[in-house]
């Protein structure tokens, strides 16, 4: 547990249930924030500290050490809240679901230093301790099957850990891996990679990459478009077990 939010909560007189109205989340993520790994989004945090009589840092001291890149904070706060990630990809596998070698090949070319990349590398593989939280986040991604196809500098055997991680990964009780394959021609998600997230109490964001930026959205007429496109992509994706299979015989080409 985190001892300094139970015992700010205690010297401020708070319950989760108290503390969630004043914040206005769901009552279950107010009693979350006392557990280890669990850090109020960017937009509630200072808020929930003031209201506890208390620093930010007291509370979490690991906000200071973040790794992640700055523009990337506030959903990488949305991954560690979220009851549910839907998330579509069309060039990589989902950053929750690589390998460290992988994640270091997508980092290639960038004008970056050794330092840089290490950074990165251990911010999104920290990420994925979201996979292994009490309670369970519900984790559906769909990728293409050429994500399964791509090397980079032709290093085959980077690839097959890549996709064994992705199968065993596939495996997991609360994650779900569908695959979009080559034969199917155009398809709606050939307009890019996006992430739909639910949380507490019916709030729902979208995460959406461009080669500028990312964007964050909450708009209505957003989520609906999105919603609309995640449900063609799974229209054309493969069933859980036959993606399984495909990723597994991707592994073994790669051999």
């Amino acid at each position: 547990m985190n001892h300094a939010v139970i015992e700010a909560m205690a010297t401020a007189g708070l319950t989760a249930e108290a503390l969630a109205a004043q914040v206005e989340v769901d009552p279950k993520t107010a009693g979350r924030w006392a557990n280890p790994g669990h850090i109020p989004q960017s937009r509630h945090r200072a808020k929930v500290a003031a209201l506890l009589g208390r620093e930010v840092s007291e509370l979490w001291p690991e906000v200071g050490k973040r790794r992640e890149p700055a523009w990337f904070r506030r959903w990488a706060d949305v991954e560690r809240e979220a009851l549910s990630l839907r998330w579509f990809e069309l060039a990589w596998v989902p950053g929750l679901l690589q390998t460290e070698a992988y994640a270091r090949a997508t980092l290639a070319g960038e004008a970056l230093s050794s330092g840089e990349v290490d950074r990165l590398v251990a911010a999104r593989l920290a990420r994925q301790a979201v996979l292994r939280r009490d309670p369970p986040m519900l984790l559906v991604a769909v990728i293409d099957e050429m994500v399964l196809r791509r090397t980079a500098g032709g290093d085959r055997s980077m690839m097959r850990d890549q996709c064994e991680h992705l199968a065993d990964c596939a495996t997991l009780p609360f994650v779900q891996v569908h695959v979009v394959p080559a034969d199917v021609g155009m398809y709606a998600g050939l307009g890019g990679p996006f992430i739909l997230a639910e949380l507490d109490g019916g709030a729902r964001l979208l995460h959406v990459d461009g080669q500028a930026h990312a964007q964050i959205l909450e708009q209505a007429a957003d989520l609906v478009t999105l919603d609309r496109r995640w449900a063609r992509i799974c229209g054309d994706a493969l069933p859980r077990a036959q993606s399984l299979e495909l990723i597994r015989k991707a592994a073994a080409l790669w051999t």
